[in-house]
């Protein structure tokens, strides 16, 4: 009998094994060895298709910015702006421990850049000049790592107590964590109203003829 064929690797299944090994037990748990063992094959053997670990972790960013919505910009700049950071933030909270490693920046990432290339383009089509076009990617992209890092209401202690007499103005922290997906989602769209919604009686005050 021949020996049995070592599983095909594909860059696809490369990086499907190392996000899972990202979102299960963390960004630092990754390691070549630990991702070879995932995948039933040597460590010598991922090589062929990665060159270094930093690599692969880029591979795997863009992949999840694969996920993220640029489209909007078609219809106008506030869609598009819209859309993008809502899907952004989506694709973040997917997987939040490899969060901190995205907060970098998109780096050589083809899709990354790509993603960001559709937004200042339909920034700046829609008469935004080259600065604030950046501002508002940058602002935007503030906003959704922010919303991303972790939530702001599960982050209470659900004891009264604790808040009683010493802090009188959060008599009510106590119940944020029983609702903290709620209270961050409507947290997060209020922020991006107010962002899109400042942008637009700016753009109407800098350049009423835009």
């Amino acid at each position: 009998m021949g020996r049995p064929k070592s599983p095909q690797l594909t860059r696809e299944r490369i990086r499907e094994h190392a996000l899972a090994i990202i979102d299960d037990q963390g960004l630092e748990a990754l390691s070549m060895r630990r991702l070879a063992d995932s995948l039933g094959v040597r460590a010598a053997s991922l090589y062929n298709h990665v060159a270094t670990k930093e690599a692969l972790l880029h591979d795997v960013a863009d992949g999840v910015m694969g996920t993220v919505d640029t489209s909007g910009f078609d219809v106008d700049w506030p869609t598009g702006l819209t859309r993008w950071a809502r899907s952004y933030r989506a694709a973040l909270a997917a997987h939040p421990n490899l969060v901190p490693f995205m907060a970098s920046g998109p780096a050589r990432r083809e899709t990354s850049l790509r993603r960001a290339d559709a937004v200042h383009g339909g920034l700046t089509s829609a008469g935004w000049p080259q600065r604030y076009a950046t501002m508002i990617g940058a602002s935007t992209k503030f906003l959704v790592l922010g919303a991303a890092m972790g939530s702001f209401a599960g982050g209470f202690v659900d004891d009264a107590e604790v808040y009683d007499e010493r802090f009188p103005h959060l008599h009510g922290a106590h119940l944020l964590r029983e609702h903290a997906a709620e209270i961050d989602d409507d947290s997060f769209e209020l922020a991006l109203r107010a962002l899109v919604d400042g942008l637009r009686a700016q753009h109407a005050r800098l350049f009423p003829q835009r």
